[in-house]
């Protein structure tokens, strides 16, 4: 699904620009620029759907950037990434925090870049969805576009209020989302904690969001981020158990 999301990637060592696009181009269509002049043309030109910069560029660098660009009115909610060594964050960027998606520090781990930067991409992804709609606020996709940690971490991120309805092979499961948080969640005869757990390991299926949707009910006991750091815990537990059986056998 998020491969209609443009990003447009700006450093100036072509080894970092190649590393980016390599980890972006799974998931988002790329394009590279190695100054930020030219980078500003293009985003004036055609205006990308995420800007990920680094600080450091010369004679303008990636603050600046991504100022210029939220000055102009066509640009102005463009949502961007820096990224920046820990000395820069602390001395030049605290400012920026409310300003873009995130600022992720150098030196990174590709695959860690490439799940941050997918988390934002997924987010766009999402609200172009929703934008694109039509008059009833529903959103409509199956799981293997968008799986269920991308689901829950996008709106999560997007703080949006929703009932997202989730189907496989029969069984349904629909979560309630109030800021971003899942307050409610309801599967069969399983509530709360545990029909978050069980909706976690499906791999297929159909997913709908319903941007009308609440719900006041209180289910759950844990933020959307622990549902989903506990629940990836028990599924690890019980492949590990799974493996051991088959040893034993």
């Amino acid at each position: 699904m998020a491969s209609n999301i443009r990003v447009l990637i700006v450093d100036d060592n072509p080894m970092i620009l190649a590393l980016l696009k390599q980890a972006v181009s799974s998931f988002a269509t790329v394009k590279t620029i190695a100054n930020a002049a030219e980078a500003l043309m293009n985003v004036v030109e055609s205006p990308p759907d995420l800007l990920v910069s680094d600080y450091s560029l010369p004679e303008l660098n990636g603050k600046q950037l991504i100022e210029k660009i939220h000055g102009r009115r066509q640009t102005a909610k463009l949502p961007a990434i820096l990224i920046a060594t820990r000395s820069e964050i602390t001395e030049q960027l605290r400012s920026m925090q409310d300003q873009v998606e995130d600022i992720i520090e150098k030196p990174f781990f590709t695959k860690e870049i490439a799940r941050r930067i997918k988390r934002v991409v997924d987010k766009i992804s999402l609200e172009k969805m929703a934008r694109e709609a039509p008059g009833d606020s529903v959103v409509r996709g199956n799981l293997q576009q968008m799986n269920t940690m991308d689901l829950f971490q996008s709106l999560e991120l997007g703080h949006k209020t929703c009932r997202l309805t989730l189907t496989n092979a029969g069984q349904r499961c629909d979560l309630f989302f109030s800021d971003g948080q899942i307050n409610h969640a309801l599967s069969g005869s399983l509530r709360g904690d545990d029909a978050v757990f069980k909706i976690l390991t499906w791999t297929e299926g159909l997913f709908e969001i319903d941007f009308s949707g609440s719900s006041a009910e209180q289910s759950t006991t844990r933020s959307t981020q622990a549902l989903l750091m506990e629940g990836l815990r028990l599924l690890d537990e019980s492949n590990r158990d799974a493996e051991e059986n088959v040893l034993d056998a």
